[in-house]
């Protein structure tokens, strides 16, 4: 079994490349079907999630195909089978974009529950009541959500909560409805502004993405396109978080750095100097992290899917901080491990309240989920001596080359998969 070996307590300091934004790049992929034209899309992130996610269109007869490792074309006419059951789609979460996509197109779809991490229930049902709008039929049935129309027509929607999913679902779904579709309450995430970039740029027309009023007219076809997704706010914030918690001097390249304001913020607030360019954005850590308080809300708050990487942070910072999750109800898993190393953190429902400790040391732990995972990642940066983090699966759903990059920053992190091999690495690093 596949696990890290990473040996702590060395400053991360230099330059890291950021790739393309995981999220944008699932909804991106599954609208690439919503024309019969080619669609050329670069900056992709080649990650576990987008590669299953690939799978699923070749399986349903989408032409797929890889230019490099970050661009890849997609030609959606050949589609005949429109019931996606994979055993490996239910493994990410993402599976369901291809529900309003090819709903939007086909005005029928059969798409297979999705899985992804067990952070919390994700409910579906904004999903349906938008598809349900539009005067699609929607039912579940053997694990499948299966939706269908005679024809789709523009409607009026407010979603009852922020939802990053159904937002992007229903949108997809609209673009080639007949008449004018408003959703209001709409999420305001980077990755669903990407995604109205995108259709708009294969003759959708979509405004206020970004706003919590999205205002789309139908139109009846699409067209070709050549679309680069935008840069990942959360690979960019862990590593800028990985710069805190070593003591380090990070530059994160290729970002937006408006993407990552409420990311920024909290690394000043916790004693980080933070110095904004362009595209990229340095974190120096030199001292000792102060307290704060932190709750997770929808962009442009602090995002959930940062949550664990503060709270690694919190837990070297000096006195006592609380970190509140208002999106998810079960991202503490993560909590008992950190104990393991040596955190001190009392979690209460949705918040951990966090006592500063010196430092983490080295420990056998698993990784819960793919930003727990990371976030663990951070920690046993941070540790003295040795830590081994199994399950790193979920880490590979969302970060490209993790190790890699992180030892091109001085860090001291293998992949190893037998008993000898970790024990070379405790010997190397001594």
């Amino acid at each position: 079994m596949e696990q890290y070996a990473i040996k702590g307590g060395t400053p991360l300091v230099g330059e890291v490349e950021i790739g393309g934004a995981k999220n944008a790049a699932l909804a991106i992929l599954a609208a690439a079907v919503m024309t019969d034209e080619t669609v050329v899309i670069e900056n992709m992130p080649d990650v576990r999630d987008t590669n299953v996610l690939l799978q699923a269109i070749s399986s349903i007869g989408g032409i797929v195909e890889r230019i490099d490792r970050h661009t890849v074309k997609i030609n959606g006419s050949q589609i005949r089978d429109l019931a996606i059951d994979g055993d490996y789609i239910k493994k990410i979460r993402a599976s369901y974009y291809l529900l309003g996509a090819l709903l939007g197109k086909y005005k029928k779809a059969e798409v297979a529950l999705p899985g992804g991490c067990n952070i919390g229930s994700r409910p579906i049902d904004q999903h349906i009541k938008g598809f349900r709008a539009l005067g699609a039929d929607v039912s579940i049935a053997h694990g499948l959500i299966i939706a269908q129309a005679e024809r789709l027509r523009g409607s009026h929607i407010y979603m009852d909560v922020v939802t990053v999913g159904a937002t992007i679902n229903v949108m997809m779904a609209a673009v080639m409805a007949e008449g004018q579709t408003i959703i209001e309450n709409a999420a305001k995430e980077p990755h669903v502004v990407d995604l109205a970039n995108f259709l708009n740029s294969m003759g959708a027309n979509i405004k206020g993405a970004g706003t919590d009023v999205i205002r789309i007219k139908g139109v009846s076809k699409l067209h070709r396109t050549e679309y680069t997704i935008i840069p990942d706010q959360i690979e960019a914030g862990t590593y800028m978080f990985a710069a805190a918690v070593t003591k380090g001097d990070v530059t994160v390249k290729n970002v937006i750095p408006k993407h990552l304001e409420s990311i920024s913020a909290k690394l000043v607030e916790i004693g980080c100097e933070v110095e904004e360019s362009d595209d990229a954005v340095r974190v120096v850590a030199s001292r000792r992290l102060a307290h704060t308080h932190v709750k997770t809300l929808p962009y442009p708050g602090f995002p959930t899917d940062m949550q664990p990487q503060i709270t690694v942070a919190l837990g070297l910072s000096q006195g006592t901080s609380i970190v509140t999750e208002s999106i998810f109800e079960n991202r503490f898993k993560y909590v008992d491990e950190l104990t393991r190393m040596g955190a001190n953190i009392k979690v209460e429902s949705n918040t951990a309240i966090i006592d500063g400790v010196e430092g983490y040391t080295g420990a056998g732990i698993t990784a819960p989920d793919l930003r727990a995972g990371a976030a663990l990642v951070l920690a046993a940066l941070a540790a003295e001596g040795v830590t081994t983090i199994d399950e790193i699966r979920y880490i590979e759903r969302g970060y490209e080359d993790l190790p890699q990059k992180l030892k091109s920053l001085g860090a001291q992190i293998e992949i190893v998969d037998t008993e000898k091999e970790l024990q070379k690495f405790r010997l190397r690093v001594g």
